[in-house]
Formats: structure tokens, C-alpha cells, sequence
């Protein structure tokens, strides 16, 4: 899954905090990083989400 796929998975944030997420050095790393942007297994960010999901609801805004 690409940045926007996590953007919609997460709520539709906007690209800035998307990046500012997938940043974080608790996220998973990416499997490739195509011209197209980095990608990432579906199944890593899920888990991903559903540990950390209220830490990022509660630092966005």
C-alpha cells in the first residue's frame, strides 16, 4: 500500500501528517521505495494501526 492508501486508512488525513506517521520510528518500514513513493505490506500497517491508532488521533491536529 502506497501513502494514499494509508491517508484513506487512517481517516483521510492530509499528506503532511500522513508523512509525518509513516516517519515515526515505531512505523513499519517500507518494503520498497519506488519513484513513485515508498510501499508498504498491508498487513504491517494494519497491525500498525491497531496498536497505535489513538496515539495518532491524539497528536493530529
Amino acid at each position: 500500500m502506497g501513502a494514499h492508501e494509508i491517508r484513506l486508512r487512517l481517516g483521510g488525513v492530509s499528506r503532511q501528517r500522513a508523512y509525518q506517521i509513516t516517519s515515526r520510528a515505531d512505523f513499519p518500514a517500507p518494503v520498497a521505495d519506488l519513484a513513485q513513493g515508498k510501499v508498504w505490506l498491508t498487513e504491517d500497517v494494519e497491525a500498525w494501526m491497531k496498536v497505535h491508532r489513538r496515539d495518532v488521533d491524539d497528536t493530529e491536529g
